[in-house]
Parts: C-alpha cells; structure tokens; sequence
C-alpha cells in the first residue's frame, strides 16, 4: 500500500484544493484580503478540472450566482472576507430560506469597518447567529489547522446537501496565509444522483418545480419556519469538538480555530509544570457542542473562554454551562498576532481564581 503523498500549502490553497475533491463546479468570487489566494488559485485549476470559475463584478453578485448554481443542484461554492462577508448576508438568507445547498469560505480579518488586513474572530456572531434577516441557521465550520482547512471543506459540501443549507467555513488569516503539509484525499461513494429529486435542471419529462423563499400564503411563513427549524435541531447530531487533556483538567480552556490552537500550545506548556488545564476547542460553532461543555461542568470544572475578539463564543459558552457554572473570559484584540505566551497569564489567574 502507497503511502498518501503529502503537499506542502498555505490555508487558502488547502481550502480551494478541498473543494476540487469534494467535486465543486463552479465558484464565484471577488477579491479581497486575506483570501486572494482562493480565487487567483481556482481560477486555473477549476476550469483544467472541467468547471466553470468567475470573478464576480462584486460581492453581492458573487454571492446570488452562488444560489443560482446551487438551485440547480451543482456543487458551488464563495468565498471572500469579513467585510466582503457583510455584503453576501442578503444571498445567504434567501439560500437558507429557499433550502439551497452551498458552502460559503470566510477568511475573516480584523473589523468593525475595513479594519485591518490581520487575523480577527470577530465574525463569530455574524456566522452563528445569522448574518442576514430572518430566523436561520449555517452549519459553521472553524479549522484550526491547514489539514483541517482541506478535511472540513470536503465534509462543507457533504453537509450542505445532507441537509440543503448553507455551510460556512470559518477561517481566519492565521489559517488562511499560513503553511503547512496536508495529506490530500478524495470522497468516496459520492451519491451521482445528488440534487437530482429537487434541483432546476429543466422540467424535462417531469412536472415543473419551484424554489422559492417567499410565502405569502396565510400561515405558509409559519410553516415554513418550523420546517426549518426542525432541520436546525436534527443538525445537532453533527457537532464536534477537539477535547486535549480535559479528564483530570481543573480548568477548561475553551477557543476555537486559530486561536484554540494557540491556546492548545500554552495548556501543554502549563501541564509540562504540573498545572491540570485542558482544551475544548469547538470544531462546529453550529452546531456547538454545549453536551460536551454541559458534562465538563458537571464534574465541576471551571471555564476560561479565549476568543480573537471583544467576546462573542463567551456567550454560547455560557449559555452551555449556565446552570451549573460560568465562564471567564479572555479577549485577544484584533489587530495583535498572539503567542502561546500571551494565554499564560490569563489561564494561570483563572486557575487560581
């Protein structure tokens, strides 16, 4: 048996090469930083690998080409950054809505506004509790590693399908512009009739359908909402989490994406000096692993959230956990590239607190 040959590249071409293997066919973007590198990347290899790549006039007709193609039932796919994000939310509301399948890649960058061209997590909010109007969900996915920046972008697609919604990937310029050897693979047993019962591809030989986000008849909103919001409980059943040494751990560390990674280095050095901290670092931020943090809570450990933001996870963290315990809180500011050193001080004095 050969041994899986290993590449070596930054996040943003393990992000675009993922979707190639997961059997994207078209993309539409615009250009924007930190994520230049996924279009200017497929925009050679999606058409040598039979797709259809284009640069959008802007973000909002990348994002509404994205559902045109989606509606159809191909494998399709955006992507752009923080504020290039805020203009697809119209898009993405109507895709949830009308239940289209897509994946949607934000390498997120340091805000409010234009900000800076740095890491940030300061679009978690943005990606979790719905960007756009109306009551929606994405399945959102956080890699912490350029592995997983490759491996969750296949599982994007499989999910958005499994469950017609929108899925973002939520990366940030840590992941994005960082590089490391990734050993690529290929899905296996893709279903070759996926989209087929439900996608517009032509009422050829079959009755007409319609894909819509518009409900006007009395109570059709209503139901439509309990629709989606039984999909949104059943999602429940895909949330997963990395734990690092939380058995005997006293004090939990809870960060996502980059930054749980970061932090992952500072817990080891802690443990190396006997100190008994552990790590969650959630892998979905919908649907997010509150069972997991609930059990943690309940064996009586404390909570030391640490975001690359003002404080958004904080919250859902709380709320995980808020019968029994609370968490403290740690903020990263954006616009600063932390160390494993800068989380020493914050975790020590939440285990001594």
């Amino acid at each position: 048996m050969s041994t899986p040959k290993r590449i070596f590249v930054k996040g943003n071409e393990a992000i675009s090469r993922g979707a190639l293997a997961a059997g994207m066919k078209c993309f539409f973007g615009y250009p924007i930083t930190p994520q230049n590198d996924i279009p200017e990347f497929l925009s050679q290899a999606l058409p040598e690998a039979g797709g259809e790549f284009v640069q959008a006039e802007s973000e909002v007709a990348a994002a509404n080409m994205l559902m045109g193609a989606a509606a159809c039932g191909i494998r399709a796919m955006t992507s752009s950054s923080s504020p290039g994000m805020s203009l697809k939310q119209e898009a993405i509301s109507y895709m949830a809505g009308s239940e289209i399948p897509g994946v949607i890649v934000n390498v997120s960058r340091g805000g409010p506004g234009l900000g800076d061209i740095g890491p940030s997590q300061g679009d978690y909010f943005q990606s979790v509790k719905g960007g756009g109007h109306g009551d929606y969900k994405l399945l959102v996915l956080a890699p912490g590693t350029v592995q997983e920046a490759y491996d969750l972008t296949i599982k994007a697609f499989d999910l958005a399908f499994k469950y017609r919604n929108p899925v973002l990937v939520l990366a940030d310029a840590i992941i994005g512009q960082m590089k490391e050897p990734v050993v690529p693979w290929v899905p296996e047993n893709r279903d070759p009739e996926e989209g087929q019962d439900w996608g517009l591809q032509g009422a050829v030989n079959r009755p007409p359908r319609l894909i819509k986000s518009l409900f006007l008849d009395d109570g059709a909103l209503a139901g439509q909402n309990l629709k989606l919001q039984a999909k949104y409980k059943a999602m429940q059943v895909e949330a997963d989490q990395e734990l690092f040494l939380t058995e005997d751990a006293e004090l939990i560390v809870v960060a996502f994406g980059s930054i749980g990674r970061i932090a992952k280095s500072t817990v080891r050095k802690l443990r190396a000096q006997g100190k008994k901290v552990g790590l969650v670092r959630p892998i979905t931020l919908f649907p997010f692993p509150s069972d997991v943090l609930l059990g943690l809570a309940k064996q009586g450990k404390r909570f030391l959230t640490i975001e690359h933001n003002m404080g958004q996870m904080v919250e859902d963290v709380r709320l995980a956990i808020r019968t029994v315990a609370d968490s403290a809180f740690h903020a990263q500011l954006p616009g600063n590239l932390p160390t494993p050193d800068d989380f020493e001080e914050p975790i020590l004095k939440a285990l001594e607190g």
